[in-house]
């Protein structure tokens, strides 16, 4: 099937599903050409944007030490006592001040560790049983290193709880529980309990790689922050935040300021910020992820230019997800770009008061599955490009929208044009929309597979009529629940379909059907209407077009 529209033939198609049974699914193998080649390039577009952004600092021997140069530093209510050099204590504060590997255990009631060494090499901190709280500070403050490895001690359970309300207000003030000026990298296979009670949970300056263990941030501001990158090889991470639950924001470098979710189980808590925001790209390759943001999907966000961004992921960059299965509730965008968004595989379950998925320029979706249970509207960006993937959508407004973002209605007699492009080469699409199901506000085609669109005669439209696979279309009447038919002259049936609405029009395209040839088209077994392929009983150009929502 090749099946075009252009702007207003668009919105005809769009508006049959728009109050109708708003479904609209169009199916084809997923052995045509267009899929195929997207199919190869699956396994490479992660790798790729990763490629172009600033490498891990992390290497796997960067955990490895030799058990007898272990300095042990044992923590003891308001002191502390070390084992070896390279640890100076001073009452409650304890400070590691060169390279090496240092196994803490004990509690300080109101003191801090700090890591100032400005020599050369690695600096690795055993956490076995360590809680640390300060009453002015962080509980950790790496002030000065090469890199930092914490290592979560085997069956440790350790907790980390800075002060209530010092001050970070000075360029470069520390803000955090776990404060670091320097790479740093959690592992091992213990737990982290960590309570950030005036700004952040987990910050790091420079890079973040988080390799395994179990850990649990609870944040007045960000959860887990790394300002160059945020990168989770696996573990298991629970974060509850006032601002956003797992961030990076160097907004100075395009290399930098991404975050990388390879494995592990995921869960965000977001009361008033996103869930995670990449100031560049996030990719995820893998991990189950479960986000929710300001408290879910019961509500569209504020328009206000000062409201919190409320996302559950939220690229400034490119964003990739090749696998993985993410779960997301939030007020505002589920999946958000400012740029573009690539869908490779995985499984994502959505629910949103505003958009599933948002790419303000390009959206792709190469593989996966998408079910998107509630939302103002399903896919939107200025050009969609759905090449293959399971893709089941309820929306309040439209369900796919293929839109620039103005905000205005491309109608020709107001001299407006619009670029906005859908395409649809592959998958298995259906939506329930309350608004348009497919809306774009340039040109659409959809190639390969069968094409079913019930919804309102009132502003229904047909494809074109050189379109290379044949269509039908009918007005008719049928209620939610009723089955309409298509059939040939004989009586042979070629399709059926439930509708989930009250529907006055319907558009069908299959390879079954031949331009030209008479079809008859009849509800729950009743009489039939008989119907001309590629001959239009809607509107034409002259029809109604229907306005791009909000972004």
């Amino acid at each position: 099937m090749n099946l075009s529209w252009q702007k207003r033939l668009a919105a005809l198609a769009v508006a049959a599903t728009l109050t109708g049974c708003g479904a609209t699914t169009a199916s084809s193998p997923t052995t045509t050409a267009s899929a195929q080649a997207a199919a190869t390039s699956v396994s490479s577009s992660a790798q790729s944007v990763l490629a172009d952004n600033k490498d891990s600092h992390y290497k796997a021997s960067d955990l490895d030490y030799e058990a007898s140069s272990v300095v042990t530093v044992t923590l003891s209510g308001s002191s502390a006592s070390a084992s070896g050099p390279g640890v100076g204590i001073d009452g409650s504060t304890v400070t590691i001040t060169e390279p090496g590997t240092y196994e803490v255990s004990g509690q300080l009631t109101d003191g801090r560790l700090v890591v100032n060494s400005t020599a050369s090499g690695e600096t690795r901190i055993i956490l076995d049983g360590a809680d640390i709280t300060s009453s002015s500070g962080p509980a950790i403050d790496i002030q000065a290193a090469d890199e930092v490895n914490v290592i979560l001690a085997d069956g440790s359970q350790n907790t980390l709880t800075d002060g209530s309300g010092y001050d970070t207000s000075a360029d470069g003030a520390a803000n955090a529980a776990l404060y670091s000026r320097a790479d740093l990298t959690i592992a091992g296979t213990g737990s982290l309990s960590v309570d950030g009670r005036t700004n952040d949970g987990i910050a790091s300056t420079d890079g973040l790689v988080i390799v395994s263990g179990t850990i649990r941030v609870q944040a007045i501001d960000d959860g887990i922050r790394g300002k160059d990158y945020v990168i989770v090889e696996d573990g298991t991470i629970n974060v509850t935040s006032g601002g956003d639950g797992i961030k990076s924001d160097n907004s100075q470098d395009s290399t930098r300021g991404y975050v990388d979710i390879e494995n592990g189980t995921i869960a965000v808590n977001a009361t008033a910020g996103d869930g995670v925001d990449a100031t560049s790209d996030f990719v995820q390759t893998g991990a189950s992820l479960t986000i929710t943001t300001a408290g879910g999907s019961s509500s569209r966000p504020s328009d206000s230019t000062d409201a919190a961004s409320t996302k559950g992921i939220k690229a400034g960059a490119q964003l990739v997800i090749s696998d993985g299965t993410d779960t997301i509730t939030s007020s505002d965008d589920a999946v958000h770009s400012n740029d573009t968004v690539q869908i490779d595989g995985g499984t994502l379950k959505l629910s949103t008061g505003d958009d599933a998925i948002h790419a303000d320029n390009a959206l792709t979706t190469n593989g996966g599955t998408i079910d998107v249970t509630a939302s103002y509207e399903g896919l939107e960006s200025n050009a969609i490009t759905l090449n293959a993937a399971t893709i089941n959508i309820t929306s309040s407004d439209d369900g796919i929208n293929a839109s620039d973002g103005s905000g205005e209605a491309d109608d020709p007699g107001a001299g407006s044009a619009s670029n906005s492009t859908m395409v649809i080469t592959g998958g298995a699409i259906t939506v329930d929309a309350g608004g348009d199901g497919l809306d774009s506000n340039g040109a659409m085609t959809i190639s390969g597979g069968t094409l079913f669109a019930a919804g309102s005669s009132g502003m229904a439209e047909s494809p074109d009529t050189d379109s290379s696979q044949a269509w039908l279309q009918s007005e008719l009447t049928a209620s939610a629940g009723q089955s309409v038919t298509i059939s040939t002259t004989d009586g042979t049936q070629i399709a059926s379909y439930t509708v989930a609405k009250a529907t006055g029009n319907i558009v069908f395209s299959s390879s079954a059907i031949s331009a030209g040839s008479s079809y008859l088209v009849s509800v729950n077994g009743g009489s039939a209407t008989t119907v001309t392929a590629n001959q239009s009983t809607g509107n034409t150009m002259g029809g109604a077009m229907g306005a791009p929502g909000p972004r």
